[in-house]
């Protein structure tokens, strides 16, 4: 029987970016275990030299193909990249559906990079919630670049902007992606528009429709050269039409990100974020364990009608508080 690594011990091997050693500790970020905790909180104090780009958009606009191709043109320029795919979760296993490794698995033989598919495992806003605990693991191993692919869900795509320095959102030519951005919110969270397929013919429209967009929602306010316009980029992993520059347009926002007051700002949401997100994870957990065996009562009375939903959860909580 194999002894098990702690993850203290662990961590000098994460820190030298053994691969080995970082799957096994995201393996235990993943499932939560609390016996990483510690070693969660080192990594954490270690962590900030990566570039985290989220990369979202509606289903079918083509991000896994796109989280490909930039990690290619990342690696030429000799970076190393770690991708993190988020997917949604079978509702029986839990685990990953659509299962990125696969998808990505023409990048599998690069040692400079590595790529972890995540369920979400009920978590809204498309991310996981080990997120960027992960993300975190993979700065200290060394990764200069973190491309976080969200799982794609419409209006609450819009976390990602709360986790990443640079939030990519991408849009196909055809899909009504214009319009379902709006509705969705996500034009007004992107640090880079990205427009793929521009193969396609009708890929132009989508670009113009964008840049109007955008240049309308810049009515009235003033040009300043230290904040950052989001541009358009269109895109194509076919013919490599744009891709460069995707990606100086990633470097000139990390640069200007970089010690500037917006950056800070930014630096200051992600923190909160994750305070908040980690904090509701305590209350649910804690409210999971203060509620096993009280529901019975409850819930017949629920069920006959006799009480009502809301006055039940309140009975509910006064009970795991001690109030009652």
């Amino acid at each position: 029987m194999r002894t098990r690594v702690p993850s203290r011990d662990l961590l000098p091997r994460v820190l030298r970016g053994e691969v080995p050693a970082v799957a096994r500790l995201l393996s235990r970020v993943e499932a939560a275990d609390p016996e990483c905790r510690e070693t969660l909180g080192e990594v954490y104090a270690r962590a900030g030299g990566a570039h985290v780009v989220g990369i979202t958009g509606v289903p079918g606009s083509g991000k896994s193909t796109l989280v490909s191709a930039l990690a290619r043109r990342l690696r030429q320029a000799g970076h190393k990249v770690g991708i993190i795919a988020v997917d949604p979760s079978s509702p029986f296993s839990g685990g990953s559906i659509m299962g990125d490794r696969i998808r990505m698995q023409d990048l599998a033989n690069d040692e400079g990079i590595y790529i972890r598919s995540m369920a979400t495992r009920g978590a809204l806003g498309g991310m996981a919630r080990a997120t960027l605990d992960s993300v975190d693991v993979l700065d200290v191993a060394g990764f200069h670049h973190v491309l976080v692919e969200t799982v794609g869900v419409g209006q609450d795509e819009v976390e990602i902007v709360n986790a990443s320095h640079t939030t990519v959102v991408v849009s196909a030519p055809g899909l009504g992606d214009e319009i379902q951005a709006i509705k969705a919110g996500i034009l007004e969270i992107a640090d880079v528009h990205v427009v793929s397929k521009a193969d396609r013919p009708d890929a132009s429209r989508t670009v113009a429709d964008l840049r109007q967009m955008l240049a309308l929602g810049m009515v009235g306010q003033e040009k300043d050269r230290t904040r950052w316009h989001p541009p358009v980029v269109a895109t194509s992993a076919l013919t490599g039409q744009g891709l460069d520059e995707l990606l100086a347009a990633l470097e000139e926002r990390r640069r200007l990100f970089a010690g500037s007051e917006e950056g800070r700002r930014r630096l200051r949401r992600i923190a909160e974020y994750r305070m908040l997100k980690t904090a509701e994870e305590i209350l649910r957990r804690r409210f999971h364990e203060g509620s096993a065996g009280r529901t019975s009562e409850l819930l017949e009375r629920l069920l006959q009608r006799t009480i009502s939903p809301h006055a039940a959860g309140e009975q509910l909580l006064a009970r795991i508080s001690g109030e009652g």
